[in-house]
C-alpha cells in the first residue's frame, strides 16, 4: 500500500483524493453505522444507540465493508458528491469537517498516529452503543441518544 502524504487532506480537495486517501480520512467513530429513525411528519433524523449488525463494536468497523451497500439496503456510502447532504452525520465526522473547510481534531489518527486515541478519548461508538442483532430494534425509539460532538 503506498503510504499516504502527510496533511494531503490540507492541500486537496474532498473530490481530488484518492480512493485510499478518502478511505483513510474516515477517524473510525462508528457513528455513520447506527440506526436512525426519521419522524415522518417533520423529516428529522434521529440516531439510536443501536449499531447496524454487520458492524463490529469493538474495532467500530463494518464487518462487511466491500460489500456493505449489497447487503444493507439502506447502508449510504460517503462520497465527495453526497458528503455535504448527509446531515445526519454527527458534526465531527472527518468527511464533514473537511467539507466545511477545517482541520483534522488532534484525536485523528492521521494526526495522532494512533487508531486508538479516537476509542480512549470516547469520540466512538465504542462501549456505548448495542448491536441490531440483539433483536432491540423494534424498541428502537426508546433508544433515540444525542452525540455531544
Amino acid at each position: 500500500m503506498k503510504s499516504l502524504k502527510d496533511g494531503y487532506w490540507r492541500s486537496k480537495s474532498l473530490d481530488q483524493l484518492s480512493v485510499q486517501e478518502w478511505e483513510a480520512l474516515c477517524d473510525g467513530c462508528g457513528k455513520c453505522c447506527l440506526l436512525k429513525l426519521e419522524d415522518e411528519d417533520t423529516g428529522e433524523i434521529f440516531s439510536t444507540d443501536i449499531g447496524c449488525k454487520f458492524l463490529d463494536l469493538d474495532t467500530c468497523k463494518c464487518s462487511h465493508y466491500e460489500s456493505r451497500t449489497r447487503v444493507v439496503n439502506d447502508c449510504v456510502k460517503l462520497s465527495p458528491t453526497n458528503i455535504h447532504g448527509l446531515d445526519w452525520l454527527p458534526e465531527s465526522c472527518s468527511y464533514r469537517v473537511i467539507a466545511r473547510g477545517e482541520d483534522l481534531p488532534d484525536w485523528h489518527h492521521l494526526v495522532s498516529g494512533s487508531q486508538m486515541e479516537i476509542h480512549r478519548l470516547g469520540y466512538s461508538i465504542r462501549g456505548w452503543v448495542i448491536s441490531e442483532s440483539d433483536d432491540c430494534a423494534e424498541n428502537a425509539i426508546d433508544r433515540i441518544i444525542q452525540w455531544v460532538d
